[in-house]
C-alpha cells in the first residue's frame, strides 16, 4: 500500500511547496496578508519533511502514515487561512486548528517510527 502512496506524498509535497512558494509572494506584495505569512511556512517547512519521509520509508515504518497526516493537516491550515485572507470565509469553523493539530499528530505519527524497526530488505 506504501508504494502506491509514495507517488501522491511526493505530488502533494510538490504542490505544498508550490503554494508555499506563491503565498510567500502574495504575503510580500498584498496589501494586510498577515495570514499568508504562516500559510507560506506550514507548506514550506512541510513539504521537504514529506519528501525526506517518502525517501526515508524503508527505514522509517510510519513514514508513509505521517506524510499524510502531515499533508492533510497542511491542506486545512494553509487552505483556511488562505481562504479567510482571499475571501474573508473559513473553509469550516475550526478549519485551521484542526489543521494545527493535525500537523502535529504527523510529527507524533513520524517520530514513533522510532519505536519500530526497520523494513528488512
Amino acid at each position: 500500500m506504501s508504494d502506491l502512496l509514495r507517488p501522491l506524498l511526493i505530488l502533494l509535497a510538490g504542490l505544498m511547496g508550490l503554494a508555499g512558494v506563491a503565498l510567500a509572494a502574495a504575503a510580500t506584495h498584498a496589501t494586510g496578508g498577515a495570514l499568508l505569512g504562516p500559510a507560506s511556512a506550514m507548506c514550506l517547512a512541510h513539504a521537504p519533511a514529506i519528501i525526506a519521509l517518502v525517501a526515508a520509508r524503508d527505514a522509517v515504518r510510519t513514514a508513509t502514515a505521517a506524510g499524510l497526516v502531515m499533508a492533510v493537516g497542511v491542506a486545512l491550515f494553509a487552505g483556511d487561512l488562505a481562504m479567510r485572507q482571499f475571501t474573508g470565509a473559513h473553509l469550516f469553523p475550526m478549519a485551521a486548528p484542526i489543521g494545527g493539530s493535525t500537523m502535529i499528530i504527523g510529527w507524533i505519527v513520524a517520530a514513533a517510527g522510532g519505536f519500530f524497526p526497520a523494513r528488512p530488505r
